[in-house]
């Protein structure tokens, strides 16, 4: 089987258009549609922001390094 990589971006949902593509009128071809995966800095980046935006919080900059080691502490037993 011949494969055949096209890329595009979805500017419909409910439709994808896929042209000048490499085959003959008739020709049977099977279509598979993968999404393209993120990239590890992308996803870096969002951890990142994410981090930032939640030790931002007012009510966590009141939180002691002692607590936060105590929650670590409860949550390795289990509770």
């Amino acid at each position: 089987m011949n494969a055949y990589k096209k890329y595009i971006t979805i500017t419909d949902p409910k439709q994808v258009i896929l042209s000048d593509l490499p085959f003959q009128v008739g020709q049977r071809v099977e279509i598979i549609i993968l999404a393209e995966e993120n990239t590890r800095a992308e996803i870096s980046k969002k951890l990142r922001d994410l981090f930032d935006k939640t030790q931002s919080l007012p009510k966590v900059q009141d939180i002691t390094e002692a607590e936060i080691a105590a929650e670590i502490e409860a949550y390795r037993r289990g509770e």
